[in-house]
């Protein structure tokens, strides 16, 4: 399937835009099934387009996302215009009310077209589109002082049509893989482990910690076992070392420019990708 407007709809940190050629080159030459259990933005699916896939991710507000723009295209985009219009007397006081309004809405778990569009225009007005809250679950990244539209109309139905042939769900990661078996192609973009080994952080208040990231690299063995053909992407640190290298796995370090960090002079930095065949 090939539609040339289906393109991430929001910015994510973290996301592959920059690795796809990287990662397209070591795809397996086939595979049956997909798996994407942190599909965060969407950047490697949305460049693969492939026929029989599911993804996942734990962050509900991006999975709903997902799902209103897969089910319900044109209440989103109504929703998403809305938010467009009633813009700009003063950006930065409406964008701080309509952070307001979308926190409200998450706190009451009211998943809808409204609370993805909101998701949706917050994205695209904060700071470097990044994703953070606070311990009580709360969004609180700041005003970007943009203007610009958040959606294209086009893109968005194109995403729609190809989203409606996709299982899209929302939990661990583990979940999302137990059905894979041989001859799939599982994908693994895991939030990253720190640059400095003391401090763990993550996007969503469940946190991502040390024993998240054992009990991903178990799972690569478990899916390695089952026959899947897996992927997987993170900072070249010594912990990702620890827990891939010893086991035989393909592993290529690639260099990677780093736009969240505020220091120019540490922008540039090292990824790797681990493969199982």
């Amino acid at each position: 399937m090939s539609h040339s407007s289906i393109a991430p709809f929001v910015k994510w940190a973290g996301g592959k835009r920059q690795l796809l050629s990287q990662i397209k080159e070591r795809m397996p030459e086939k595979y049956n099934n997909y798996y994407e259990p942190f599909v965060g933005g969407g950047a490697v699916i949305f460049e693969l387009l492939p026929a029989n896939a599911l993804i996942n991710d734990i962050n509900k507000a991006l999975i709903n996302t997902y799902k209103q723009i897969c089910n319900a295209p044109e209440a989103f985009l109504a929703a998403v215009n809305r938010l467009d219009a009633e813009m700009w007397e003063n950006g930065r006081d409406y964008y701080y009310s309509v952070r307001e309004r979308y926190n409200d809405k998450l706190m009451k778990a009211a998943y809808d077209a409204e609370l993805a569009a909101l998701f949706v225009f917050i994205n695209k007005h904060c700071f470097n589109g990044l994703y953070r809250v606070n311990a009580k679950g709360l969004f609180n990244v700041p005003y970007n002082n943009s203007r610009r539209a958040s959606v294209d109309e086009n893109a968005i139905r194109e995403t729609s049509e190809y989203l409606r042939g996709v299982t899209i769900i929302d939990g661990d990661f583990e979940a999302a893989c137990k059905d894979a078996e041989k001859g799939d192609f599982v994908f693994i973009d895991s939030p990253y482990a720190p640059l400095n080994p003391t401090s763990f952080e993550s996007y969503t208040k469940e946190g991502f910690d040390l024993e998240s990231h054992k009990r991903l690299a178990k799972l690569f063995d478990e899916l390695t076992d089952r026959g899947c053909f897996c992927m997987l992407t993170n900072h070249n640190t010594e912990l990702i070392n620890e827990l891939y290298g010893r086991k035989g796995y393909r592993m290529d370090v690639v260099s990677v420019k780093r736009s969240i960090n505020s220091d120019a002079s540490n922008r540039v930095g090292e990824e790797v990708i681990i493969c199982n065949y």
